[in-house]
Order: structure tokens, then sequence, then C-alpha cells
């Protein structure tokens, strides 16, 4: 995945965004900005009169998390302070502010933004049929980058938005489809199942839940010699010195798949990725590109990460089906083995060769298995993205239970 050269290799278009969909909200352009950068507050402003977007909010006020149905349903960020309280998600905002698009790959940022897979090989939906998987000639699908989704339902604690589209894949397959996106605020009976916990004393958090369903709207089925396309999550956040991803994986000594792949980008340094007994450790500081993953056999349906400098717990949980190993192959070449891909990624951003970068930030990604689908047939990914802050005793349990580790092993690892 090389789409951080892109912004510095492909000149800004002078095409401005298409105006959102029916049922987003436009808010006042002439809202005058006062809050601190860095904040969500600051991000709405940001957005302001550029890119429709929508609120999800509890009664408080103080859970918030910002989507745009023009950006294709993405969250964009979210905070448990209001908008005043930091901005979790990594925000393009220089980009946004320029409100023109490119024609390889436009970085709105967002903390989590659906996107289709794979991205290389010979089933690949970023290279057209016979081009060389090269930086010239990689294109992000218009579908899911610049093009808007309907929203069809929106209220405070919930947004719907759906879209129909076809697309062609490196070997020449037209898939019709169907994409719906559900994204619903989380809530304190949520948070008493993900913990086991019924009281969480000094503990700020924010939580939400997205349903991406994608449906086979043609008349012919996916298969391996079609291609099976992928729904694919992104989420971009913010580095920090001492941030740290962790990912618990399957050590059982009868797995035969490598625990890591490191070949996007090659090998990660050792005071980068630590590899323990069932547990992984990948520095998230911004400051050197390296990307991560790991197959079906080996991860589990959970990863995080733990931002010591602001005392930020962040959980991604997802749905991992029980014995399916059938997962697309992203890798930017012709493949023997194209569905035998990774169902969990990291990313950390770094300065490229030629001098510059986009970030900085880091990525969490999960992907559903290949879709092998007949005519009318659907296949679901449900993501749930946690960020608490505030006890560490309350958030070393946290994280003892759900990523099998503690915050002082995290603190510790690099």
């Amino acid at each position: 995945m090389k789409r951080t050269e892109i912004i510095l290799a492909i000149a800004a278009g002078a095409l401005l965004i298409l105006p959102a969909c029916r049922n987003t909200r436009t808010k006042d352009k002439e809202m005058k900005e006062h809050y601190k950068e860095g904040t969500l507050g600051h991000v709405e402003e940001v957005m302001n009169g550029r890119k429709n977007y929508h609120l999800l909010k509890d009664k408080s006020g103080r859970r918030v998390v910002l989507l745009s149905a023009d950006l294709q349903g993405r969250v964009m960020t979210s905070s448990f302070a209001g908008p005043e309280g930091m901005s979790i998600g990594w925000v393009n905002e220089d980009f946004i502010k320029k409100n023109k698009i490119q024609e390889h790959f436009n970085p709105w940022g967002g903390e989590e933004r659906l996107w289709l897979g794979p991205e290389g090989g010979q089933f690949s939906l970023f290279f057209r049929k016979g081009d060389p998987f090269d930086l010239d000639h990689w294109y992000t699908p218009a579908a899911f980058d610049t093009e808007p989704f309907e929203q069809t339902e929106a209220s405070d604690t919930l947004a719907v938005f759906r879209r129909s589209l076809s697309i062609e894949n490196y070997s020449g397959t037209v898939f019709r489809m169907e994409i719906l996106r559900k994204v619903r605020l989380l809530d304190e009976k949520d948070l008493e199942e993900m913990t086991g916990m019924n009281r969480l004393a000094g503990i700020r958090w924010v939580g939400y839940k997205t349903e991406n369903v994608l449906i086979n709207r043609g008349d012919s089925a996916w298969n391996e010699q079609t291609g099976m396309p992928s729904i694919w999550l992104l989420g971009m956040l913010n580095p920090s010195d001492r941030t740290t991803i962790v990912i618990p994986f399957s050590n059982d000594p009868g797995i035969k798949e490598r625990i890591v792949n490191d070949e996007y980008f090659g090998k990660i340094p050792p005071d980068r990725l630590k590899i323990g007994d069932g547990i992984l450790f990948f520095r998230a500081d911004g400051k050197m590109r390296g990307k991560i993953g790991l197959g079906p056999h080996r991860a589990k349906d959970v990863l995080g990460s733990y931002d010591e400098a602001h005392n930020i717990l962040t959980l991604v949980q997802y749905n991992k089906p029980e014995g399916v190993t059938e997962y697309v192959n992203s890798m930017w070449r012709l493949q023997e083995h194209p569905f035998s891909g990774d169902v969990v990624n990291a990313y950390n951003d770094g300065p490229l060769e030629g001098g510059g970068q986009l970030g900085p930030f880091y990525e969490l990604e999960t992907s559903s298995p290949a879709a092998r689908l007949a005519p009318g047939e659907k296949v679901t990914h449900i993501s749930r993205t946690w960020h608490l802050s505030g006890d560490k005793e309350t958030l070393d349990s946290i994280t003892r239970k759900l990523l099998g580790t503690t915050l002082e092993d995290i603190e510790k690892a690099f």
C-alpha cells in the first residue's frame, strides 16, 4: 500500500468536490473558528462549508463522533470530552481546506473509512487490467474516495448510509454491488458488556459500532475465478512518541502460518517491532514508514493501541468468522495465492525517501473475508472502536482482559 507517496507525487486537480447527497447537514459557512487546534470542535470548523457532516453525541454532549456522507460515511474523528476535547482521529485539515480533488488518491484522513480490497494482485480494484503495479498506475476508485454515499437515516446516536456501484477489477470482472453502512454511538450497556465491569469510575470514554454490508447485485456469482472483493476498514489516528500498537495473536505451536507479514515496506527493525508470547508491539510514533499484517490463523478479533503521552487506550473489535481462511491478498504483484491475505494490519507513517510526509498518523485496519457471494447474497463486517482514558488501574484491567497484556508491559515495550 503506497498511498502516502501519491500526495507528494501527484499534483492537485482543479475539480471541486461534488455537493453532498440529500439528508446530510450543511453547517453555517459563517461559523467563526474559536476552538483550539487539535480539538474536535476545530475539526468541525474546518469541515464547515466544505464537507457536509453529522454529529453523533450522547445526552451530555461529551461523547461525540463526527462523520460525513460526503466522504462515504467515514468517521472523521471522535472525542470523549465534547468539542473542546482532543480530536482522536487524524484529519488532514490542510487538504480539506483546499477542497479540491486529486487524480490518484485524496487523503482526507478519518479514524474509520470504508474501502474495498484487494489493493494489488490479479483481482486488484486499484489497478486497471494490464497495467504495471507501480505508483503511476495506482488509482483509488472514486466510489470510496471522492463520491458521496446517500445518508438514509440520521439521529443523535445513529446514521445510516448506502451506495450502489459497479467496479471493474484487474482481471476484467465487473462487480455490480451495493454497500450499506450503519454507524451507532455505543452506550453504557455496551461498555459494561465489553469490559465486564458495572461501573468505570474515573474513566472518560467514547465508542462507536459500524456495521458494513457488501451485497452482490449482479447476475453472476463471485468466486476464485472472477475475484472476490472484501470490506476493508482503515482507521487513521494521531501518533505520539509514546504510542504503541498492541496486537494479540495465537501462538499455538501447530500453526504453520507466519506470525507477521512485513513484506509491504520491508523488514521492521527490532527497536520498532517486538514479538512476545502471544502479543505483538509495534511503535506508532509517525516517524518511520512500516506496515505489518497477520493472517487468519494468527489474528484474534481485537487489536489496539496505547498512547502513554495522552493516557488513551484504543480498542478495535471486529467480527472474525471462525474457520474462515479466505482473505484477499493486497500485495502489489501477480499472486500465486490471491486469497491468503491478512485479516488485520497496522501501519506507521513516516518520512518518504524523496522527502516530505503525508501525516504523521498511524493506522489500525481490519478486513472481512473474501466475498464468495451468489447474486443477492451479502457479507457483513462489524467493527467496534473504543477510546478510553483516566484511572490507569482500571485501564490496566481492561487491557489485561481484551489485549492479554498490561499497561506496564506496553509502556516498557520500547
